[in-house]
């Protein structure tokens, strides 16, 4: 778990991140490339610790993750880009 917390963290930030900075009409452009950055940094940090036992596991636990969180911010989000 120690590997897979932190890419949630950085889920997390970013959809705040998006909230906060982006424009209410690109809140559902940039949501996605959220879920790039930390499909890529799930990626890294789990070739980077060089273990081979669990990594499915560790992938999938950190992916379901992040599609829980943005698919949160995505229900706040949304409505407000829609009435943008």
């Amino acid at each position: 778990m120690k590997s897979v917390v932190p890419v949630w963290l950085v889920a997390a930030i970013g959809a705040v991140a998006v909230g906060v900075f982006a424009d209410p009409r690109n809140y559902l452009v940039f949501l996605p490339v959220v879920l790039g950055v930390a499909t890529l940094l799930t990626f890294g940090i789990q070739l980077g610790i060089r273990r081979k036992e669990g990594y499915v596991n560790r992938v999938t636990a950190s992916t379901t993750g992040v599609v829980v969180i943005l698919g949160l911010a995505t229900l706040v989000l949304g409505p407000i880009a829609f009435a943008g």
